[in-house]
């Protein structure tokens, strides 16, 4: 049989037999047979490179890159392991994996007369730019992240923030059941956890995930989450609990401490529990106990309970979203200014034409000083659309209109937006 020669071979048989070869001394021809090597490993890792740039061609992905992951919830697991999840719809499981969401706001909103001077809101804000950042060190341990920068710069004295909104380590316990630890978003609503602007309506986070949630509200902490029985599944968590004070009237919203030193003399507890159970329903609801809000800053205030309650209903091309909230603060001092109760509610009919172009109606109301004794109700309206040229890529255009306690800023207007995710 012949013997076909490789290219080192071959190389060798040519030079050994040449009158170079004669000519040169032995250490020129190890050094001749080294560059012929190094050659070789250049010639055959680039052949193994196109090799894998055609082999990702036919299979219609980019090389290097892996496949894209479909949408995904934050409270279930559809099928397979814990690890089946993905966070913020951001690229698919991998080794590392990197994605980002942002938001850019145009309001254009008229401030009816407050009893002050009138300010009516005209500007443009890039009001969100998040990176993603995710790592599965083995098939049971990963690690997830987003580090966000809003209002697109940060001045010293107003505007603008750079936080990490989570950064966690998971491990799988069992097939049903995950611990987590690190930054984590607080489990409660729906907002809260799954902000990408593609995957909600309306431009501006409604209000009651504002004030009430208060959405994006990050404590650090550990927990587990985990599915069971027929379509349930629930989360866990111990940690750092919120500071309010008597000078912001005990407000819900001021006391996030964004796990920035954050002090830790109070812990806080949460649990959720969401069922699936019927195809295209989800009930869910949370609760949330600290024994000092005030993290031991003020004797006449004490315990907070968050108690709340979702839902979303989707049937063929109609969806219906819900969310209640309200929070029961003890003591004196949290009485004496009528925050004691602080609760709003919102429900959402939307109607999705096509995977491009939906509708949506929202009526809302909140109120962080349920037992002042005065007018502190807040409540608003909002209709408008969204149109998805892609699934990762929003338009939004909505119509706000608000009452507002006397003497308080009431602002009407239109809001346009555009967002996305990958």
């Amino acid at each position: 049989m012949k013997t076909r020669k490789t290219p080192m071979a071959l190389a060798m048989t040519l030079l050994l037999g040449s009158p170079l070869a004669n000519a040169q001394s032995a250490a020129d021809l190890k050094g001749e047979v080294e560059r012929l090597k190094e050659q070789n490993q250049v010639i055959l890792e680039r052949l193994e490179a196109t090799a894998d740039m055609l082999e990702a061609l036919q299979s219609g992905k980019p090389a290097g890159v892996p496949a894209a992951s479909g949408a995904h919830d934050h409270a279930m697991v559809t099928d397979g392991s814990l690890r089946d999840r993905t966070f913020g719809i951001h690229g698919s499981r991998g080794t590392t994996t990197v994605g980002a969401y942002g938001e850019m706001h145009y309001n254009n909103l008229r401030q009816k007369d407050s009893g002050s001077a009138k300010a009516d809101k005209k500007e443009m804000d890039f009001h969100r730019f998040i990176l993603f950042m995710g790592h599965e060190f083995s098939e049971k341990v990963r690690f997830w992240s987003e580090l966000e920068v809003e209002h697109a710069f940060i001045t010293p004295n107003d505007g603008g923030e750079v936080a990490i909104e989570q950064a966690f380590l998971e491990f799988d316990l069992t097939p049903d059941m995950a611990a987590r630890a690190g930054i984590l978003l607080v489990p409660v609503g729906f907002i809260n956890e799954t902000h990408e602007p593609p995957t909600f309506y309306g431009v501006e986070r409604n209000n009651v995930d504002k004030y009430i949630i208060p959405t994006t509200w990050r404590e650090g902490g550990a927990g587990l989450t985990g599915r069971f029985g027929q379509g349930f599944s629930y989360d866990v968590l111990a940690h750092t609990g919120l500071q309010v004070s008597a000078s912001n009237n005990y407000s819900i919203r001021s006391g996030r401490m964004g796990v920035g030193e954050a002090p830790a003399d109070n812990l806080a507890y949460t649990a959720r529990l969401n069922w699936v159970g019927v195809p295209g329903l989800l009930l869910g609801g949370a609760v949330q106990y600290q024994t000092d809000i005030t993290q031991g800053t003020d004797a006449s205030a004490g315990s907070a309970t968050l108690v709340s309650a979702h839902a979303n209903w989707e049937v063929g091309k109609f969806n219906l979203r819900g969310v209640y909230a309200t929070w029961n603060l003890t003591g004196s001092g949290p009485a004496s200014a009528g925050a004691d109760r602080q609760t709003g509610w919102y429900l959402e009919p939307s109607w999705k034409f096509s995977p491009k172009f939906g509708v949506f109606a929202r009526t809302s109301t909140w109120d962080n000083r349920v037992n002042s004794g005065t007018d502190t109700e807040y409540s608003q309206v909002d209709v408008g659309f969204n149109y998805w040229p892609h699934e990762d890529v929003v338009l939004k255009v909505d119509y706000q209109d608000q009452s507002t306690p006397a003497g308080s800023a009431e602002y009407d207007g239109v809001n346009v937006g555009i967002g996305y995710q990958f």
